[in-house]
């Protein structure tokens, strides 16, 4: 396979996160049938030679040591396990060290049976005709048989977890979900369009919230993490929490600056530019299908009213970085079959700038105060690593009126 893969002029990758498994490959045009070929070969008949699967394990060993010896990769990992408890979108997504040594032909052999099913499963392709892809897939996967599941009851964003009550006045205008009108659309990106709801997606990730204190006595500095549950991507104020987010920016306390560095971004602005001893501040947004992580340091400065000038700023800067990205064919055709997966449907892109045009310093603050405010219920995952704790920070929290602690 290693001299088929040479053979293409390209490169074929798989990578995995917390809610996909992907398999990529970048190629010339002829090579696409082999490209195929070599990644439903490997779906459909992977072969665990004993010795290849010793040497991934201890690959796997160096690569979580490397990782849990850098805060800035290791604190997210823990951070999602307090925030969910362990459960859901809590599992690791890095593999315990201590349970390497399970992982064997067999017991990947049953994963695949579970989870590579083709009701489970989207083929995206960018720069080729659709129907060459269909009938190619056809061919490589047509082995794959489909096994009916049960249709998920709703495809809103999940409710507040028990005695989280939010006010009405929190919650978005619009009470469909973002998927239900995106589906109403017509569109041109998907033939033939897939049965909404025809895939099973699991009991939400129950976010609990928490606090956890790693000790690192040889530090330099002291990291901390706080995040509260946003919402999931398929509520309609997801669009005021991604323009929040690059509202807020942030970044190391040196910058080369210059225009497109967010160097007017709030975190510069009130935080990296007056306090020396803060060496890196920045904004996070991991978003999930029915839930998702926001950085702590919005509910503390967007109580106050956002300027036009500063929401224009985060905006433009925010849909510029979209299609930018989206400029890359290897982007494109991931972002494809990621839609495909939550959306059923590719959302155009002028879509999705409309839906970021929409968005006013009013919403901004209501979004702020439905995932931060007090009366959101919202309870703060605080996970800090370093030479000390953070005290007591539930009183820090209360004093600001910042979420339920």
């Amino acid at each position: 396979m290693s001299t088929a893969v040479n053979a293409l002029g390209g490169q074929i990758m798989c990578s995995s996160s917390r809610e996909t498994i992907m398999y990529q490959s970048s190629h010339f045009h002829q090579a696409t049938p082999l490209a195929l070929s070599l990644i439903s070969d490997t779906i459909l008949n992977p072969s665990f030679h004993p010795e290849e699967l010793e040497a991934q394990r201890d690959a796997a060993r160096y690569e979580i040591r490397e990782i849990t010896a850098k805060p800035e990769m290791i604190l997210p990992e823990i951070l999602h396990m307090v925030a969910y408890n362990g459960e859901g979108l809590g599992n690791p997504l890095l593999c315990p060290e201590d349970r390497i040594d399970a992982i064997d032909a067999p017991l990947m052999r049953k994963f695949i049976k579970d989870w590579y099913r083709p009701e489970r499963m989207v083929v995206a392709g960018a720069g080729m005709h659709h129907e060459e892809l269909v009938e190619l897939v056809d061919k490589y996967f047509s082995s794959l048989k489909y096994t009916p599941v049960e249709a998920p009851t709703s495809s809103t964003t999940r409710q507040p977890t028990p005695g989280q009550q939010v006010p009405p006045h929190l919650l978005p205008s619009s009470s469909p979900s973002l998927v239900k009108s995106l589906t109403r659309a017509a569109s041109s990106y998907l033939y033939p369009p897939p049965t909404p709801g025809s895939l099973a997606t699991g009991s939400a990730s129950p976010y609990t919230g928490g606090h956890r204190f790693i000790p690192d006595p040889e530090s330099e500095f002291n990291h901390i993490y706080v995040a509260f549950e946003g919402v999931g991507i398929h509520d309609p104020d997801i669009y005021d929490l991604a323009t929040m987010q690059v509202l807020l920016g942030g970044g190391g306390s040196f910058s080369a600056g210059g225009p497109g560095k967010g160097m007017y971004s709030r975190l510069y602005t009130h935080i990296l530019n007056h306090h020396p001893q803060v060496d890196h501040c920045a904004s996070f947004h991991h978003i999930y299908t029915d839930s998702s992580l926001f950085g702590l340091f919005a509910s503390l400065l967007l109580y106050q009213r956002v300027s036009e000038a500063e929401l224009d700023r985060a905006k433009n800067q925010l849909k510029s970085s979209l299609m930018m990205a989206l400029e890359s064919r290897a982007v494109e055709v991931e972002d494809l079959g990621r839609q495909l997966l939550v959306h059923n449907r590719k959302i155009p892109v002028s879509e999705m700038c409309d839906k970021i045009d929409e968005v006013t310093p009013e919403s901004i603050q209501r979004v702020a105060n439905r995932i931060f405010g007090r009366q959101s219920g919202n309870k703060p995952t605080v996970v800090t690593m370093g030479h000390e704790d953070v005290g007591d920070w539930k009183s820090t929290m209360k004093k600001y009126d910042v979420g339920s602690a």
